[in-house]
């Protein structure tokens, strides 16, 4: 790993959207003495000239200009002022320049028209606010858009949806460079759950039922410390007393997913921290996260992570960073 994980330039605009604005300050630009690693260094990088205004009445002094793009390894793209606002070629320009140099892109919510307006985004897909979706889709055809996830990664370009999932989508980059301890580790400073997953639904029309939430968050509890065990959809929905078929529908409708999915998330979480944090071989950490066999848990991790278990370690591992 490289002793730094470079510069992230965050882009500030006249019409600026603050809080997304924010939460890319928050994870990149504040100070983290609780790690012993070196943290990110980040720059406000100004699309306009002069003082910009954001929403709030705020106004923002950049560091520098687009010129400090050149120098970016990430850059955000934090909202855009007007989804139908056309975007500066000099912007574009840069933003084209930088990834052909291999710098990672990431937009929040509408920040998505941006990256779009590129051509970068091509042959891909990518996620923005869920009342946007179909107004990308249908501006911009080369794109596949995906509006029922939280946010996408395809290498070098990340698409987040609407402006909380920005938070789960920068985590996901912090992961991507020190691991998901790391990644946790900050979301507990944000007095936040752990980062979630890309998959998980953005829109969640759930009804009122009778069933109080706060049971199914004592089976998941319930689940998360039996995750050495072979368990079932059955298991879950018998520790609920319901139906597997009423717990199926009510699971599904609170958190976006089905059982047998949040089921396969847990025990991969568990699996990464164990990878970071344990000296267990394969084998043991596959037992120990429910798997019937080695390889069974081999093909679900690098379905998941992109890569297979002993590479993860190898990045990750003790020994690669120190934790406070």
């Amino acid at each position: 790993m490289p002793d730094s994980p470079g510069l992230v330039a965050i882009l500030a605009y006249d019409g600026l959207c603050t809080f997304e604005f924010g939460i890319a300050v928050e994870i990149f630009g504040l100070a983290r003495p609780e790690f012993e690693f070196p943290w990110y260094e980040h720059c406000i990088a100004a699309v306009d000239q002069g003082p910009m205004r954001a929403m709030g009445g705020i106004h923002v002094l950049a560091d520098g200009g687009l010129e400090l793009l050149s120098e970016a390894r990430t850059i955000i793209i934090p909202g855009w002022r007007d989804r139908s606002a056309a975007v500066p070629e000099a912007l574009l320009d840069a933003l084209r320049q930088a990834h052909a140099r291999g710098a990672r892109l990431l937009s929040i919510c509408s920040g998505v028209f941006v990256l779009a307006a590129t051509g970068l985004l091509n042959g891909h897909t990518a996620t923005t606010h869920w009342r946007y979706a179909a107004e990308l889709a249908e501006h911009f055809a080369a794109i596949t858009v995906d509006a029922d996830v939280l946010y996408v990664d395809a290498g070098q370009l990340i698409t987040s949806a609407g402006s909380a999932a920005g938070i789960d989508a920068c985590l996901h980059l912090v992961a991507r460079d020190f691991g998901t301890q790391v990644a946790n580790a900050v979301a507990r400073r944000l007095v936040m759950s752990p980062q979630r997953t890309g998959g998980q639904a953005q829109f969640i029309p759930t009804p009122v039922s009778p069933t109080p939430r706060s049971d199914l968050s004592r089976v998941m509890q319930w689940a998360r410390e039996r995750l050495h065990q072979p368990l079932e959809v059955r298991d879950l929905a018998s520790e609920a007393a319901m139906s597997e078929r009423t717990f199926l529908r009510r699971f599904t409708e609170a958190s976006g997913q089905s059982p047998k999915t949040w089921l396969q998330h847990e025990r991969l979480a568990r699996a990464r921290e164990l990878l970071e944090s344990s000296a267990h071989n394969t084998e043991q950490i596959a037992l120990r996260c429910g798997y019937r066999s080695v390889e069974s848990f081999r093909v679900a991790f690098r379905n998941v992570v992109g890569v297979p278990p002993s590479v993860y370690r190898e990045h990750f591992g003790r020994g690669a960073r120190s934790i406070s």
